[in-house]
């Protein structure tokens, strides 16, 4: 039986391979640490300041405030517990304006989709038919609408609606637009933010009920204001 050849060389200790990568891992991890070492403070403050921002914070930071001081006073009225507090507030506002908009004789409705409220009032009490001018005794009551929602200051989007009725000189379409825009100028005159006001007209394409019967048709006669409680 032949003799089997002794190896000329011994091979590498197994223990070692795992050394050589753990001083490998060693050598990165402080590579890394040597250069972060070095803080740019301009781009410290664009980070802070940007996290704050995206929190919903408003106080500006300085860069002497960063240097000299460990605890930062920030200002966050967009956090949770602040918006949860103004939508509070919102829904109470909102309940009573519909039951004073009741007492005067113009159907009001709240509606929640998740965060975003919809207040309805149907126009039949509110527009003289055809018009785009509110009654005058109603003006002062979109003004108290204007007041309570203003308190809160949430987007608004003021819908315009109609029923399917032809109209003679003007469609459905422009007209439920004239009375958004009309509802509008009254907020705007009461000093709602122009930044958080729109409006929009979509004559009969959306009605809440069937243009079957004069009661169903009346439904879709309204102005609804949308408010935006996302923060």
């Amino acid at each position: 039986m032949p003799r089997k050849k002794k190896k000329e060389c011994k091979g590498i200790p197994g223990w070692l391979v795992s050394f050589g990568d753990l001083m490998s891992l060693l050598l990165t991890f402080f590579i890394l640490l040597f250069s972060m070492g070095t803080i740019s403070l301009e781009k410290f403050h664009m980070v802070i300041k940007g996290i704050t921002e995206s929190l919903g914070g408003r106080k500006i930071i300085h860069e002497e405030k960063i240097l000299n001081t460990s605890n930062l006073e920030v200002e966050f009225p967009e956090m949770y517990l602040q918006l949860k507090k103004k939508r509070n507030k919102l829904h109470k506002d909102l309940n009573h304006l519909e039951q004073m908009l009741e007492k005067a004789g113009i159907d009001a409705e709240v509606e929640k989709h998740g965060t975003q409220v919809r207040f309805r009032l149907l126009t039949d009490r509110m527009f003289p038919p055809g018009s785009s001018t509110p009654y005058r005794e109603v003006v002062p009551l979109i003004l108290e609408v204007c007041k309570r929602l203003k308190e809160t200051e949430f987007p608004v989007t003021i819908e315009g609606h109609t029923d399917n009725t032809p109209m003679v000189g003007k469609s459905n379409l422009e007209l439920s637009a004239e009375r958004a825009l009309s509802v509008l100028k009254i907020f705007e005159s009461c000093g709602y933010p122009d930044n958080l006001l729109s409006a929009r007209g979509y004559g009969e394409y959306r009605p809440i009920a069937p243009n079957d019967t004069p009661e169903n048709r009346s439904k879709n006669r309204r102005i609804e204001f949308v408010i935006d409680t996302s923060g």
